[in-house]
């Protein structure tokens, strides 16, 4: 017979399975764990078998833990979590792909019904349509504000109606109605609520962007340096091409008013006195190009002239 573990025990291996992990994994997500039933728990840990393992637990059992291995590790970087370790929370330990992971736990999520007293996650709307429900139920109706109409001897709601919206609490008469129609409206999961990784926390939404979007917040964080390096003369990597050729315009500018000059200054002049030297010089081109459509057309002419002489050496011309 096997015996079993006291609660002293089990908390001993508890630390010591969360202590490992820590160890073995530098990327964890924070998951909240909501309505998740321990079947669809299971089938998260199923899917998510290879490179990823799922951790549940008390929120003080998991401080205390993280906490002393800090300290014995002298690793300062899993302190981090125990601010995260709030609610009902777990924990997902990864070696793979952060967003992959995220994206595999959001796919087990399963339909429930709306019970009373629950906090509504989303807007519940009830469609329109007919319902199947016989005429004696058109009171329920009534006491919800529903618009119906009798059609074919069942009952037929007319237009759409928020029943329930996001942060209100499931009363009977919405749950029971609920219930009548077979609408599940809301659907449980674990959650991403924070990631973290060797050290650093950020919020699941870093996750969703991409190197084009990384790229763009660059661009635009540059641009912003260069920007306020010019706007108060203060020289930076960033700004230091704009300056440079900012400088350039005032020393051209100076050539061009005064009599210092330098050969790229005399281009300048030169086109400044005579613009029309640069305007005429791009016209023998224009002018060679059109010419030279008619030399092709009259090719052309003369090697369609050959073709009719053909013809008369094949035997047309025998008869005239």
């Amino acid at each position: 017979m096997v015996n079993k573990l006291s609660k002293a025990d089990k908390k001993i291996a508890y630390d010591a399975k969360l202590c490992q992990l820590l160890d073995d994994y530098s990327q964890i997500l924070i998951v909240a764990a909501d309505n998740v039933g321990s079947t669809q728990l299971q089938n998260i840990r199923h899917g998510l078998r290879g490179d990823s393992v799922v951790l549940m637990g008390k929120n003080t059992m998991m401080k205390r833990s993280v906490r002393i291995h800090s300290e014995k590790t002298g690793n300062k970087a899993f302190l981090n979590l125990i601010p995260l370790l709030q609610g009902n929370v777990g924990l997902i330990f990864t070696k793979g792909d952060l967003k992959e992971v995220s994206e595999e736990v959001a796919k087990y999520k399963v339909g429930a019904p709306a019970r009373v007293g629950l906090v509504a996650p989303i807007d519940v709307v009830v469609p329109p349509g007919n319902t199947g429900l016989d005429p004696s139920q058109t009171s329920f109706f009534q006491v919800l504000n529903i618009p119906t109409k009798i059609n074919k001897g069942t009952v037929e709601i007319i237009t759409p109606v928020e029943l329930i919206k996001k942060g209100e609490k499931v009363g009977s008469s919405e749950a029971a109605l609920l219930a009548k129609l077979g609408i599940r409206p809301f659907s449980y999961g674990l959650v991403v609520l924070s990631a973290y990784d060797s050290g650093s926390v950020f919020s699941p939404e870093v996750l969703d962007l991409t190197e084009d979007d990384l790229v763009e917040k660059f661009a635009a964080g540059v641009s912003m340096i260069a920007s306020l390096s010019l706007a108060t003369s203060y020289p930076t990597l960033a700004a230091s091409p704009h300056m440079f050729i900012n400088a350039y315009k005032n020393v051209l500018a100076v050539a061009v008013a005064t009599a210092y000059s330098y050969p790229e200054a005399e281009k300048v002049k030169e086109f400044l006195e005579d613009p029309s030297k640069f305007a005429f010089a791009a016209a023998p081109v224009t002018v060679a190009a059109s010419s030279g459509a008619p030399a092709a057309a009259k090719e052309e002419e003369k090697k369609e002239e050959p073709a009719e002489e053909s013809d008369d050496d094949m035997g047309f011309g025998l008869f005239d």
